[in-house]
């Protein structure tokens, strides 16, 4: 069986200081599991609940950090973007490029993201099955690149809530050899925070030994130091301290 792909980092940018932190952390799993791990972290999210809410340092500053960190690390990167103009210079430095899950149906962003030659992750929606995203896979090949990976991370459950249907990864199959599983973003408690996102950490561990019972090829998880006083997404994100724990089973 081939060793799956980890995805971790913390949720945004928030400081040289983090980055390197968790950076240093990746490589050692790095080279004592023997597993690839791919550094996460984004310049901007453009997507929170709240105006006053923190987004990151920004493109051209986010992207000269995550190359900071890729130069000194060898770390492979990825990072979401949120607009058209956003791909080329972020296709300069990072590896994958990842689509958020409510503009994977965005064809610009898509289009866009396929030029850059390199890999596109795109975000199941909340809102989509496992079987449309058919479509957007389609939108990426039929610009030029073949190198296509699907992320399930839950669906619309009511308010505030989200709920996995796990047979998404076997369906997204069909469309793709990489289907990777967001493994804190599926416990988010969208808007349920008072202006902000809430989560329930403690049940990452479960939802990743699921997705593996469904022969998912990966695993996304957002990490960080000390998750109760990150910037953004701490309730859902995973003690660093605690990742090469789940890596372990993981790879049992």
């Amino acid at each position: 069986m081939k060793t799956p792909i980890f995805i971790a980092g913390p949720c945004v940018i928030e400081s040289m200081d983090v980055l390197e932190t968790v950076a240093q952390e990746l490589v050692r799993l790095r080279q004592t599991l023997g597993v690839d791990i791919i550094f996460k972290s984004s310049f901007d999210k453009a997507n929170r609940t709240s105006i006053r809410s923190f987004r990151g340092p920004g493109l051209e500053k986010g992207l000269q950090m995550l190359a900071d960190i890729k130069e000194k690390y060898g770390l492979r990167l990825l990072t979401d973007i949120h607009e058209s103009y956003q791909a080329e210079a972020a296709g300069k430095v990072v590896d994958v490029l990842q689509i958020p899950a409510f503009l994977c149906r965005q064809t610009d962003l898509l289009v866009a993201a396929a030029k850059t030659g390199e890999i596109v992750n795109i975000k199941k929606a909340q809102f989509l099955s496992g079987l449309d995203m058919e479509f957007p896979v389609q939108k990426v090949r039929e610009s030029g690149n073949d190198q296509v990976w699907l992320t399930e991370r839950g669906n619309i459950y009511g308010y505030n809530n989200l709920v996995v249907d796990f047979r998404n990864i076997p369906d997204m199959q069909r469309f793709t050899d990489t289907v990777i599983m967001d493994c804190t973003h599926s416990v988010q408690r969208p808007g349920a925070a008072g202006g902000k996102t809430g989560g329930n950490r403690e049940f990452v561990p479960a939802m990743a030994l699921a997705a593996k019972a469904f022969g998912d090829n990966g695993y996304f998880f957002e990490i960080h130091p000390d998750p109760d006083h990150a910037l953004s997404d701490g309730p859902n994100m995973l003690p660093l301290g605690d990742f090469e724990q789940v890596v372990k089973e993981l790879l049992r």
